[in-house]
Protein backbone atom coordinates (compact mmCIF):
# COMPACT_ATOMS: atom_id res chain seq x y z
CA UNK A 1 0.00 0.00 0.00
CA UNK A 2 1.38 3.38 -0.55
CA UNK A 3 0.75 6.84 0.03
CA UNK A 4 -2.46 7.23 -2.66
CA UNK A 5 -3.81 3.86 -1.57
CA UNK A 6 -3.83 4.70 2.16
CA UNK A 7 -5.58 7.67 1.26
CA UNK A 8 -7.91 6.69 -0.77
CA UNK A 9 -9.45 4.03 1.72
CA UNK A 10 -9.47 6.76 4.63
CA UNK A 11 -11.93 8.71 1.66
CA UNK A 12 -13.73 5.88 1.64
CA UNK A 13 -14.08 4.63 4.95
CA UNK A 14 -14.90 8.42 6.03
CA UNK A 15 -16.62 10.12 3.41
CA UNK A 16 -13.80 12.43 2.66
CA UNK A 17 -12.39 13.96 -1.07
CA UNK A 18 -9.32 12.41 -1.92
CA UNK A 19 -7.58 15.35 -2.00
CA UNK A 20 -8.66 15.91 1.67
CA UNK A 21 -7.54 12.56 2.86
CA UNK A 22 -4.32 12.73 1.03
CA UNK A 23 -3.52 16.28 2.50
CA UNK A 24 -4.16 14.23 6.01
CA UNK A 25 -2.01 11.27 5.28
CA UNK A 26 0.88 13.65 4.00
CA UNK A 27 0.30 15.70 7.42
CA UNK A 28 0.76 12.74 9.22
CA UNK A 29 3.67 11.96 7.46
CA UNK A 30 5.19 14.99 7.72
CA UNK A 31 4.03 15.18 11.56
CA UNK A 32 6.32 11.91 12.39
CA UNK A 33 9.39 12.83 10.19
CA UNK A 34 9.36 16.18 11.90
CA UNK A 35 9.38 15.04 14.80
CA UNK A 36 12.18 12.41 13.97
CA UNK A 37 14.53 14.89 12.69
CA UNK A 38 14.23 16.72 16.24
CA UNK A 39 15.21 13.49 17.72
CA UNK A 40 11.78 12.75 19.31
CA UNK A 41 10.18 9.85 19.88
CA UNK A 42 6.60 9.26 18.22
CA UNK A 43 4.72 6.76 20.23
CA UNK A 44 1.27 5.69 18.62
CA UNK A 45 -1.01 4.26 21.40
CA UNK A 46 -1.79 0.40 19.57
CA UNK A 47 0.48 0.96 16.57
CA UNK A 48 4.00 1.28 17.43
CA UNK A 49 7.19 3.67 18.15
CA UNK A 50 9.18 5.25 16.32
CA UNK A 51 12.84 6.00 17.71
CA UNK A 52 15.12 8.15 16.30
CA UNK A 53 18.50 5.63 17.28
CA UNK A 54 22.40 6.59 16.54
CA UNK A 55 24.25 4.68 14.91
CA UNK A 56 28.19 4.96 14.96
CA UNK A 57 30.50 5.52 12.74
CA UNK A 58 32.58 2.70 11.68
CA UNK A 59 35.35 0.52 9.24
CA UNK A 60 33.57 -1.37 6.52
CA UNK A 61 34.90 -3.16 3.23
CA UNK A 62 33.97 -2.01 -0.37
CA UNK A 63 32.48 -5.66 -1.72
CA UNK A 64 33.64 -4.83 -4.92
CA UNK A 65 38.14 -4.70 -4.14
CA UNK A 66 37.86 -5.61 -0.56
CA UNK A 67 39.76 -2.25 0.44
CA UNK A 68 38.55 -1.09 4.09
CA UNK A 69 36.59 2.05 3.36
CA UNK A 70 35.21 4.52 6.59
CA UNK A 71 31.32 4.29 7.20
CA UNK A 72 30.37 7.81 8.88
CA UNK A 73 28.17 7.75 12.17
CA UNK A 74 24.22 8.48 11.10
CA UNK A 75 21.11 8.28 12.56
CA UNK A 76 18.07 6.03 11.64
CA UNK A 77 14.59 5.91 11.94
CA UNK A 78 12.97 2.63 13.61
CA UNK A 79 9.43 1.38 14.64
CA UNK A 80 8.76 -1.31 16.69
CA UNK A 81 4.97 -2.24 16.27
CA UNK A 82 3.04 -2.45 19.28
CA UNK A 83 1.39 -5.65 20.68
CA UNK A 84 -1.88 -5.74 19.06
CA UNK A 85 -0.20 -5.34 15.76
CA UNK A 86 1.84 -8.10 16.44
CA UNK A 87 -0.88 -10.10 17.59
CA UNK A 88 -2.59 -9.14 13.90
CA UNK A 89 0.45 -10.42 12.03
CA UNK A 90 1.27 -13.48 13.49
CA UNK A 91 -2.90 -14.40 13.65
Amino acid sequence: MNNSALAEAIATEHGLSKADARSYVDAVFNAIASAAANGNEVSLNGFGKFKVKDSPAREGRNPANGQTIQIAASKKLTFTPAKAVKDQLNG
